[in-house]
């Protein structure tokens, strides 16, 4: 089978498509040839081994693992004589675990955990549903984890990414009252996806704005304090991003919400998405229901991945951005 493969931390350059064995699976395993993909922040963290303080636990000098990718969508080619519930021709989406050998997405075919699967929604394209696991369960965990519950106020700063074009519709949905934080080419994207308020960064600072009940953060634009300001006294700050040296990264982010959070009034938690067969199936009523659509930038191929994993880099990307297989 094809795909993509790297054998040394660096630029996109290192990413390759080779000429692989189609992986076996385990009696509780299951194999799914993958239609599309998706790509997210972290294969370009991974790819880069930044920051370096991650090389720890995945490869000091190089990577430990030679796959990338974790979102996906497909048809399930066989599955394992333990598997129950999924079987041989169903149309599935799920993500890779690291944990779970790191062989990435990024293939013609994956191997994960039958209970990492669940049924593609009819409604959706491939595409569209490999756009939803990381950046919805993202989405859904961080406002669960706030308590977010009808009538409150929502700040949602990094609105036309990945996971904010989720959280925007996923707050909607859950009944909150929605300001999107964005530039101004996408004010009109994060208004149609149910937006209450858009602010263009560009010309407005939301610092001025609110208070919120709660804060999403996805940029990591603005300091700690800062996004603070904008809350109630009894607020919640969701922190999915930040920024750093290529030493700690976003870790330095990470370790001051820990540390500040005892010391303060308003709750500061730290996001990140944690993989659930429950939250997936969440995900899938939600769209079911017309809740929620995902959305995509731009498709590329799998022997491009290389320009995909380039261009999500560059921070510019408004939605998903999807590797077909």
């Amino acid at each position: 089978m094809k795909a993509i493969r790297y054998f040394q931390y660096g630029s996109p350059d290192v990413l390759e498509l080779h000429d692989i064995p189609v992986p076996s699976i385990g009696p509780d395993e299951v194999l799914v040839q993958v239609r599309a993909a998706s790509v997210n922040p972290l294969d370009w963290h991974f790819m880069r081994g930044d920051p370096y303080l991650m090389r720890l636990m995945f490869g000091l000098t190089r990577p430990k693992t030679s796959g990338l990718g974790s979102d996906f969508a497909g048809v399930v080619a066989s599955a394992g004589s333990a598997v129950r519930g999924v079987k041989a021709g169903d149309s599935v989406f799920g993500c890779v675990s690291w944990s779970h050998g790191g062989l990435g997405s990024f293939a013609e075919y994956v191997r994960v955990p039958a209970d990492a699967v669940r049924p593609k929604p009819a409604s959706l394209s491939y595409e569209e549903a490999a756009a939803m696991p990381v950046a919805g369960l993202t989405a859904l965990q961080a406002f669960r984890l706030a308590g977010l519950s009808a009538g409150q106020s929502v700040l949602i700063n990094g609105a036309a990414g990945g996971v904010g074009t989720f959280a925007v519709q996923i707050a909607r949905s859950m009944g909150a009252d929605v300001t999107g934080v964005c530039s101004t080419g996408n004010v009109s994207l994060v208004s149609s996806l149910g937006a209450c308020a858009v602010i263009d960064y560009t010309s407005a600072d939301f610092v001025q704005s609110g208070p919120y009940d709660v804060v999403l953060d996805n940029a990591g634009s603005r300091s700690l304090s800062a996004c603070r300001r904008v809350l109630t006294k009894s607020g919640v700050l969701l922190s999915a991003t930040g920024a750093g040296g290529h030493w700690v990264g976003g870790l330095a982010r990470v370790a001051k919400v820990s540390l500040m959070n005892p010391f303060v009034s308003q709750r500061m938690v730290v996001v990140r998405a944690e993989p659930s067969a429950e939250d997936l199936a969440s995900l899938a009523e939600l769209v079911s229901s017309g809740s929620v659509t995902p959305f995509i930038d731009r498709t590329y191929t799998l022997d491009s991945v290389a320009k995909a994993v380039d261009y999500v880099e560059q921070g510019h990307a408004r939605g998903k951005v999807i590797i077909t297989v």
